[in-house]
C-alpha cells in the first residue's frame, strides 16, 4: 500500500529544530577550520558563499505529495509534479548533509525541486535513513536509496512519469548516492546490496559530490565529521577491509556506464573542487562519458540555490540530459 501525505504542513522526519540548529553551528565551525587548512589560489573578490541556513531562512515551497516507500519514518520521498498532462521527465533527487540525521534533509532541496517542477520536470526528492537514527549507515542507507528509486515504478502511471527519462541529481553526500544509484547494475556479485531490478538511470549530475569515499576519508576537510563519518557509513569494523568502498564508493565501481556531469564550486570549503576533478579524471580514464565543471564564485550551497547564477548552468545541464 502506498501511503501519501499532502505536501503542505509537512516536516522533515527525525529532525528537531533545536538539534538541526546545533548541527548547523557545528558544521559552520568545521567549514571555518577547513578554510583555514586549505591554501587557496588568488581569486577575484566575490560575495561570500551562502550557507544552508540562508537557504532555509527563505519561504519554503510545498511538494505535491509525500509518499512512503517503507515503514521507517525516513523512508519517504516528496513528489513535485509539474503542470500538464505528461509524460513528465523525472529527476531523482538526493540531498546531502554528510549522511547525518542531525542535518537538514529533503527540505534543503525543496527550492531546487520547485524550480525544476515549474519548468516541466517532475522531481522525486528522496529521504533515507541516515547516521544517528535507527538503521542509518551500511547497508540500510544504500538499500533505502535503491528502494526509493525503484519505487518510481509504483507511482509512475498515476502521475504520468516518463521512466525512460530519469536523471539522478545529488548534492554533496547525495552526489555520491546519486552516482551509486546509477551504478547498481555494476555492484559486485558478492555485495549485500546487489538485489532487485534497478530502475535505469539515464545520466547523473553530481553537485559538489563526495564521489570518492576513500579520497575524502584520507584528505577531506573535517566539516562532515572526519574519517569516522565515512567509517560509519561504510560499516568499517563489521566488514572485511577488502570490501570497504567496493560497493559504496562510485570511484571504486567505475566504469558506471552512464553519462555524468561533475560540478564543483571554486569556493567550496566542504568538498573542494580538486575532489571533483580527481573523480572525473578517474571516470574518464575508465571510459565513462564525463564532463567536469568548476564554477567560479560558487561555494557549496550555490549549487542548489535556484537564485544563483551557478544553478542556471546546472539547470541547463539537467534539461539537456532530459531531452
Amino acid at each position: 500500500m502506498i501511503a501519501v501525505e499532502p505536501g503542505p504542513n509537512r516536516h522533515v522526519a527525525t529532525q528537531e529544530v533545536s538539534k538541526s540548529m546545533n548541527a548547523m553551528r557545528m558544521l559552520a565551525v568545521g567549514v571555518c577550520a577547513a578554510l583555514a587548512a586549505v591554501a587557496w589560489p588568488a581569486a577575484p573578490a566575490v560575495a561570500d558563499p551562502i550557507s544552508f541556513m540562508d537557504l532555509l531562512a527563505r519561504p519554503r515551497p510545498a511538494a505535491t505529495a509525500r509518499i512512503h516507500y517503507g515503514n521507517a519514518p525516513s523512508q519517504f520521498a516528496d513528489l513535485w509534479l509539474p503542470d500538464g498532462n505528461g509524460p513528465h521527465p523525472v529527476v531523482a533527487m538526493l540531498h546531502g548533509g554528510c549522511w547525518r540525521a542531525d542535518l537538514p534533509g529533503v527540505d534543503l532541496m525543496a527550492y531546487a525541486a520547485d524550480d525544476l517542477r515549474r519548468r516541466g520536470i517532475a522531481v522525486w526528492n528522496i529521504e533515507y535513513r541516515r547516521l544517528g537514527e535507527a538503521g542509518g549507515g551500511y547497508p540500510s542507507t544504500f538499500e533505502d536509496v535503491a528502494a526509493a528509486v525503484d519505487w518510481l515504478r509504483k507511482v509512475a502511471d498515476a502521475n504520468k512519469l516518463d521512466l525512460k527519462n530519469v536523471v539522478a541529481v545529488g548534492h554533496s553526500a547525495g552526489g555520491q548516492l546519486a552516482l551509486w544509484a546509477a551504478a547498481r547494475p555494476r555492484l559486485p556479485k558478492a555485495s549485500a546490496l546487489r538485489h532487485g531490478d534497478p530502475l535505469p538511470i539515464k545520466a547523473v549530475v553530481s553537485l559538489a559530490g563526495i564521489d570518492d569515499l576513500a579520497a575524502y576519508r584520507a584528505s577531506g576537510p573535517p566539516a562532515c565529521g572526519g574519517p569516522r563519518v565515512i567509517d560509519l557509513l561504510d560499516g568499517t569494523g563489521s566488514r572485511s577491509p577488502w570490501d570497504i568502498f567496493t560497493d559504496t564508493s562510485p570511484a571504486e565501481m567505475l566504469p558506471l556506464r552512464v553519462p555524468q556531469t561533475i560540478v564543483s564550486g571554486a569556493l567550496d570549503p566542504i568538498v573542494p573542487a580538486p575532489f571533483g576533478r580527481a573523480y572525473a579524471a578517474k571516470a574518464k580514464a575508465a571510459g565513462d562519458p564525463v564532463q567536469e565543471i568548476t564554477l567560479a564564485g560558487a561555494g557549496h550551497f550555490e549549487l542548489i540555490d535556484p537564485q544563483s547564477s551557478a544553478f542556471e548552468q546546472i539547470r541547463s545541464i539537467i534539461r539537456q540530459y532530459l531531452k
